[in-house]
């Protein structure tokens, strides 16, 4: 199953190149989308990345998972997407978001109501006002909802979602390949 992961200007660099990287690892089909008409996309310290495919060229049907780096100004663009937030809102698969994104793009949509999540602190406001549960963990990981609280927590993050899809002894296999030895694969929640 093929998972996407959406680039906007001011993306959070690591939070999408490590996700992007560890996916591919473990073997999944994970493509970088940038939300606008160029493949080019700019992250947050100046780092351009060229991305797999424009959001028109995609096909999303059937995807696992939506994943958003945060960022900023990044989050906010991808929050200014309307054809990104209604992807969001229909979305039967699984949903992926780090840093500022799960408080920028997915509170608002009413994607985080009821649900346990965490995030960059002070993005922990807007998901509270929506109704989310938030926990002061580097990941907080659900059967179809992944985020994490930063920069620091990407290969945390990454591995989660490897785990969540491939099963815990593939995320330590990659993990361990990476040298990051967690005692146990509960470094998330």
């Amino acid at each position: 199953m093929r998972s996407f992961i959406f680039l906007a200007e001011g993306f959070e660099e690591i939070e999408a190149l490590t996700v992007i990287d560890v996916m591919r690892r473990a073997g999944m089909d994970v493509k970088s989308v940038s939300i606008t008409s160029d493949r080019q996309v700019t992250g947050a310290h100046g780092i351009p990345v060229t991305a797999d495919l424009t959001f028109k060229e995609a096909d999303f049907g059937g995807s696992e998972w939506l994943i958003l780096p945060g960022g900023m100004p990044g989050a906010t663009n991808l929050a200014s997407d309307p054809a990104l937030c209604d992807l969001l809102k229909v979305h039967k698969g699984k949903i992926a978001a780090i840093c500022a994104a799960p408080g920028v793009v997915l509170a608002p949509l009413g994607l985080l109501k009821g649900r346990e999540a965490t995030c960059y602190p002070g993005f922990d406001i807007a998901c509270t006002e929506h109704g989310a549960i938030m926990r002061d963990v580097p990941v907080m990981a659900t059967e179809t909802l992944i985020t994490g609280n930063g920069p620091s927590a990407a290969l945390r993050f990454a591995l989660a979602i490897v785990a969540n899809s491939m099963g815990d002894s593939v995320a330590q296999q990659v993990g361990a390949a990476m040298l990051f030895y967690p005692k146990t694969m509960n470094f998330y929640f």
